[in-house]
């Protein structure tokens, strides 16, 4: 079926304020006066959204007040999601762009909205080391400590053990070629992680993705879409929504690792 340029998904996607009248309208009634303090605009600005609106049976008016048609309400709840997904897309297009998704299970990335409040921090390659100073910080009073690690960086085996002595749950799955680097130059720092009851290592052959997930903390680093590594931009955020997406794609990977119980 063809949907119309001109039928009813033009009315919402077509014009920013009709779209924004449905979700305000959705969260209750409001009067003209009260639609145009929301809006900051005059009536003859915002009169003809109003009655495109109730013509295509989206809002109706009472004597006093707008509200949403039951029509509206159905519109409204499978719009919403679509204008967050494409928000979360559009706010770090780049490194969506720019970077391999395939590291990243179909299931989540149909769930990208959930990183909608997520940022880019970017830091030029002369500060490539402040830049995990600055990851290192975000997780250090975390409660528990999720990861997947591609590549090697120097302070990472120092932090991760203090985690362990601290006996802060920690989780890592290493590519093949992390875990031998810091085997067999981190022993005992490797070697404390595993004889601690808090610590758990895992090993995979390969993943393009290196990332940490904390009970309120994500930090997700991609490789570029030649395979080489991005140094410089991590995709991060707080909030317990963020923190479950990343613990879920820690999941993803945790089934296909094998479990290191000794070096």
């Amino acid at each position: 079926m063809q949907l119309k340029s001109t039928g009813l998904l033009s009315i919402l996607t077509f014009s920013e304020k009709r779209k924004d009248l449905l979700f305000l309208l959705e969260k209750g009634p409001r009067s003209l006066s009260q639609i145009r303090e929301h809006f900051n605009v005059s009536s003859p600005e915002i009169s003809p959204r109003l009655k495109e609106m109730e013509a295509a049976n989206f809002i109706y008016k009472d004597e006093k007040e707008y509200h949403i048609t039951p029509i509206g309400r159905v519109a409204a709840k499978y719009l919403r999601p679509l204008v967050d997904t494409l928000h979360s897309i559009e706010k770090n297009e780049a490194f969506w762009k720019e970077h391999i998704l395939e590291g990243i299970p179909q299931h989540l990335l149909d769930r990208i909205c959930e990183l909608g409040e997520c940022s880019i921090h970017e830091e030029g390659l002369e500060n490539i080391y402040d830049s995990h100073k600055i990851f290192i910080n975000s997780i250090a009073e975390a409660k528990e400590v999720y990861g997947v690690s591609s590549i090697f960086i120097p302070s990472y085996p120092e932090f991760f053990s203090n985690l362990s002595k601290n006996n802060v749950p920690t989780s890592l799955i290493l590519t093949r070629n992390v875990f031998e680097k810091v085997k067999n130059e981190y022993t005992e720092m490797m070697q404390s992680c595993l004889d601690s009851d808090t610590t758990r290592l895992y090993l995979i052959d390969n993943a393009k993705v290196a990332f940490v997930a904390t009970d309120n903390f994500f930090s997700l680093s991609l490789f570029f879409k030649n395979g080489s590594y991005d140094p410089q931009r991590d995709l991060v955020g707080t909030g317990d929504t963020i923190a479950n997406w990343g613990k879920e794609l820690f999941e993803h990977y945790k089934k296909e690792a094998r479990e290191i119980t000794s070096l």
